[in-house]
C-alpha cells in the first residue's frame, strides 16, 4: 500500500501550525515541525514555536530538540524525518510535515546532496574572509560562480554560502548539478500544499504577529538566551527577529527601531520564501485571503489527499 505524506508549507506568518494542528486532529496525524529554528530550545517566541496548549493536542517532532549552540542542517533533517515517518506509519497514523524551511523540505522530498569532500584548508581560508571582508563578499564570490544556488540564499547564511562555494572549487561543478544527480529510493509519495496568502493580507498578519512578540517579551527571551551564555554569533540567533534586538540590546539601534527592521526583514524573509516555492510544480496552492479561507484550506487538503490515494 502507497504511504503518502502530507506537506503544508508557505511563507512565515501564514497559519502554518494552525492549519496542521486541525488538520491532524481531523484524520488522525503526528506533525514533523520543517522549521530551521523551532528545533532549538529557548527560541521560542523569535521562532513563533507552537504554544503548549497546541503541543499537547497533537504530537509534534523535531521542537525543542536541541541547544542552541548545536549544529543542525537540511541534510540531518532529511536523515531524522525520514525516520520519523516511517515510525509515524508503524503506529497506523498520517505524517504531517509542516513548515518553511524550503531546503529542508526539498531535503526530505528529493533528497540531498552532501557527499563533496570537505577542504579544512579551503574553509579556513573563507572563514578568514569571512572574518576580514564580511559575509556580502562571500556570497559576491558566490553569485560569480553559482549564481543559480546564489538566488536561493541570503549573504548572513554564510555556512551555506561557504559550503556552495567549496563545493564548487573542490568539483569544479555547481552544489545545485550535484543535488540534481543525487535521487533517494522513493519511499513515499508526499503530497505537497502551499498557502498562497494576498500579499496585503500577509503583510498585516506580519505586522501584528511581530506586535505580538514583543508584547509576549521577545527582548527578555533574548536577554535571557544571551545571559545564559550563549553567542550572539551563533547561527540559530542569526536570524530575523533575534539579530534586530541583539542590536537593540548592544544599544545599535532603538527598539522602535528594531521592531521597524524586524516587520521589513520579515516581509522580504516571506518574499524570498515563495521565490523558493513557487519554483517547485509539485506544490499544490491554495489561495488564502483571510482566516475564514485556512478552515475551507483543511477540507481542501483532505479532498485531494484523499484522492492521490
Amino acid at each position: 500500500m502507497e504511504r503518502r505524506v502530507i506537506v503544508i508549507t508557505g511563507p512565515t506568518c501564514s497559519g502554518k501550525t494552525s492549519l496542521s494542528i486541525g488538520l491532524a486532529k481531523k484524520i488522525g496525524s503526528e506533525i514533523i515541525s520543517a522549521d530551521s529554528r523551532q528545533i532549538y530550545k529557548y527560541l521560542n517566541i523569535g521562532s513563533a514555536k507552537p504554544s503548549h496548549e497546541e503541543l499537547a493536542e497533537v504530537k509534534h517532532y523535531l521542537i525543542d530538540c536541541l541547544e542552541p549552540d548545536e549544529t543542525y542542517n537540511a541534510s540531518r533533517f532529511e536523515s531524522d524525518a525520514i525516520k520519523i515517518t516511517g515510525d509515524i506509519f508503524s503506529k497506523g497514523k498520517v505524517p504531517i510535515v509542516a513548515g518553511g524551511a524550503g531546503l529542508y523540505i526539498k531535503a526530505l522530498v528529493d533528497g540531498i546532496f552532501n557527499s563533496a569532500d570537505t577542504d579544512e584548508e579551503l574553509r579556513i581560508n573563507y572563514l578568514e574572509k569571512k572574518k576580514n571582508l564580511g559575509n556580502e563578499y562571500l556570497y559576491e564570490e558566490l553569485k560569480k560562480v553559482d549564481p543559480e544556488s546564489a538566488s536561493k540564499m541570503l549573504p548572513q547564511n554564510w555556512k551555506r554560502v561557504i559550503r556552495a562555494l567549496e563545493v564548487f572549487h573542490l568539483t569544479g561543478k555547481p552544489i545545485w548539478k550535484h543535488q540534481e544527480a543525487y535521487k533517494r529510493d522513493a519511499e513515499y509519495n508526499f503530497i505537497q500544499f502551499g498557502l498562497n496568502w494576498n500579499r496585503e493580507a500577509l503583510y498585516y498578519r506580519i505586522e501584528r504577529r511581530v506586535d505580538k512578540m514583543i508584547e509576549e517579551g521577545l527582548v527578555e527571551e533574548t536577554k535571557k538566551i544571551l545571559s545564559s551564555g550563549f553567542s550572539k554569533e551563533l547561527n540559530s540567533l542569526n536570524t530575523v527577529g533575534y539579530k534586530e534586538i541583539i542590536s537593540y540590546l548592544e544599544n545599535e539601534i532603538t527598539l522602535e527601531r528594531a521592531v521597524e527592521l524586524i516587520k521589513r526583514n520579515t516581509r522580504r524573509f516571506a518574499k524570498r520564501q515563495m521565490t523558493w516555492f513557487r519554483g517547485d510544480k509539485r506544490i499544490n496552492w491554495i489561495d488564502i485571503n483571510d482566516e475564514r479561507d485556512l478552515y475551507g484550506a483543511e477540507e481542501m487538503i483532505i479532498r485531494n489527499w484523499k484522492r492521490t490515494g
